[in-house]
């Protein structure tokens, strides 16, 4: 019986790998396409039907991305206004999240509940008086539509998530700071945020992804092309040089966009997990 039952257990552990191997495949091949289709060269980009790994390798789609100004342009546009907004997020989510884990309030639940319910309105619904109170204050075309709602928590997700965390680490050591003559930011600052790591790279990680993925705020508020960021950059670039029959020079640029997202969450994939799993669990 227990040999059975071993061999049933390794088997359906086997079926469960295959199917994730076929969904991770299924997933990554777009991602393998555009990675050989950026080194096509003219030949290859046209050919029909169409080829996987490129023959002979050619650079040619990167030097012509390159050799465009407003590229790089584009890039700096988006990498500061990530930071900015990645900054802007975790510290005024983080202070939030901490009074509504630590300190004691008698409106506290109602305005923690007020906060949750913002999660339910779509973003459509909220668009056109935002629009109009950014425009009244002569702030469209400008990049602080898009770093003013960084300022709030960057959304209640964010606030959710770390007052989660924050609750889960024992008052124990908040009032033993106390006694010890700390104040509550000192608290926050030196026993809380310190202990917060993977909640906070969480933060992190899901706030840059979507400032730099960021496509429809900066389409409504941004005018000017020089103020362009990468997603918007490359529905301009796609307008005037994309074409069906040579894909290697937007499959460059898309692949130019995507590495720092790759290279964020590969080096911070261990406390993204934790940080969610934590999050979830003790909250």
């Amino acid at each position: 019986m227990k040999q059975k039952a071993f061999f049933k257990y390794k088997t359906s552990k086997i079926l469960v790998e295959i199917i994730l191997i076929i969904v991770a495949i299924m997933f990554l091949f777009p991602l393998l396409w555009m990675f050989c289709a950026s080194f096509y060269d003219t030949t290859q980009a046209s050919q029909y039907p169409p080829r996987l790994f490129p023959d002979p390798i050619s650079l040619r789609s990167y030097l012509y991305v390159f050799s465009d100004k407003r590229i790089p342009r584009y890039f700096l546009n988006t990498f500061l206004l990530t930071v900015i907004c990645v900054v802007g997020t975790l510290i005024t989510a983080s202070l939030t999240a901490f009074g509504f884990a630590k300190l004691k309030s008698r409106f506290k639940n109602i305005l923690f509940f007020i906060l949750l319910s913002t999660m339910m309105i779509p973003s459509s619904v909220t668009l056109l008086p935002t629009y109009t109170i950014f425009s009244k204050f002569g702030l469209v075309n400008t990049y602080w539509p898009l770093i003013i709602p960084s300022l709030f928590g960057g959304g209640a997700f964010y606030i959710f998530l770390l007052r989660q965390f924050f609750a889960a680490i024992p008052n124990e050591l908040s009032e033993a700071a106390i006694v010890d003559g700390c104040s509550w930011f000192g608290v926050f600052w030196k026993v809380v945020f310190p202990n917060a790591k993977p909640a906070l790279i969480v933060v992190v990680i899901n706030q840059f992804v979507y400032s730099w993925n960021d496509y429809f705020a900066p389409m409504i508020y941004l005018q000017q092309p020089e103020k362009y960021t990468v997603s918007l950059g490359i529905s301009f670039f796609k307008s005037m040089y994309g074409s069906m029959i040579d894909v290697g020079p937007m499959m460059a640029v898309a692949m130019l966009a995507i590495v720092p997202i790759l290279i964020l969450y590969i080096s911070c994939q261990k406390y993204f997990i934790e940080g969610v799993v934590t999050s979830g669990i003790k909250g």
